[in-house]
This record gives structure tokens, C-alpha cells and sequence, in this order.
């Protein structure tokens, strides 16, 4: 899929994030990680860089930001999960250096994770704001609802 296939799904998944925050918000132990300052990061397959940040607070939402595009760039890097990835090169099943990113520069939160659109493409995201396990299930429910439009 090229960008301009790929961007109009990729916006309406900003949409859609948008619409799902509040619902997330409502659990206290969410709320307070960034509280509402959240960061999305998208790598389309031809390598362009699609972000969005939700909130009020710039500062904070510069930090989501760098943790979202750092957990897409790792996705879009080595093709795996973020957390996953990590496991496997601390448990010597890939060489750390195998893609290009260092130990210390490995991300283990979860949150990264390649999505396959309906015709095969992959997006490499990150977003970044709740627990990680909200995180990769905000972007899933994103893409979901995006590509039933």
C-alpha cells in the first residue's frame, strides 16, 4: 500500500483513538500514568512517519511522543513487538546488534507492535500514555474500526 492509500486509514485510526481515550481515562491507575497526554506513531511501509499527540500538557505530551516513536522505529526496525523483541535478544535468539539497536536502546515496555491492513501492508506503531497492554489494544481497536469505514 502506498501513502496515499495508507493516510486516510491512518487518520481515521487517529480518530478513532481519540474517541477510545475516554473510556480508557475512567480507570484510575490509566489516568494517572499520563493523564490524557498520550502519543501515537505510525511507520507506514514506505517508511513515512504519521504521529498525533492527545492532551493539554505539551511537555508531557513531548515525552509520549518520544516513547511512542521510539517503540514504532524499534517495530518498524526489527519487525516484532516491542517487550518481545527485547526478550529475545536477552535470551540470545537474536544477536543484539541484529537490527541495528543496542541494548540500551532497546525498548521493553509494551505498546510497540506491527498491524497488518486488510491488503497485507504493515504499519509499525507505538503509542504511548497508558499501560502498555492498553496501549497495544487502543492502537488494535483503532485500526479495526478505521478500516471498517
Amino acid at each position: 500500500m502506498n501513502n496515499k492509500e495508507s493516510e486516510p486509514i491512518i487518520d481515521r485510526m487517529f480518530t478513532e483513538i481519540e474517541k477510545l481515550m475516554p473510556s480508557y481515562m475512567e480507570n484510575p491507575v490509566d489516568k494517572g500514568i499520563a493523564n490524557g497526554n498520550c502519543a501515537v506513531c505510525i511507520i507506514d511501509e514506505s517508511g513515512i512517519i504519521h504521529g498525533k499527540m492527545f492532551g493539554a500538557d505539551k511537555a508531557r505530551q513531548r515525552q509520549s511522543y518520544k516513547v511512542a516513536w521510539t517503540k514504532a522505529s524499534q517495530v518498524w526496525l526489527t519487525g516484532y513487538k516491542t517487550g518481545e523483541y527485547e526478550r529475545m535478544v536477552f535470551n540470545k535468539q537474536v544477536d543484539e546488534n541484529a537490527n541495528g539497536i543496542e541494548a540500551p536502546d532497546l525498548i521493553g515496555w509494551e505498546g510497540g507492535q506491527p498491524l497488518t491492513l486488510a491488503d497485507g501492508s504493515v504499519l509499525s506503531v507505538g503509542f504511548s500514555g497508558f499501560r502498555g497492554t492498553i496501549d497495544l489494544e487502543i492502537m488494535v481497536k483503532a485500526l479495526e474500526k478505521a478500516q471498517s469505514e
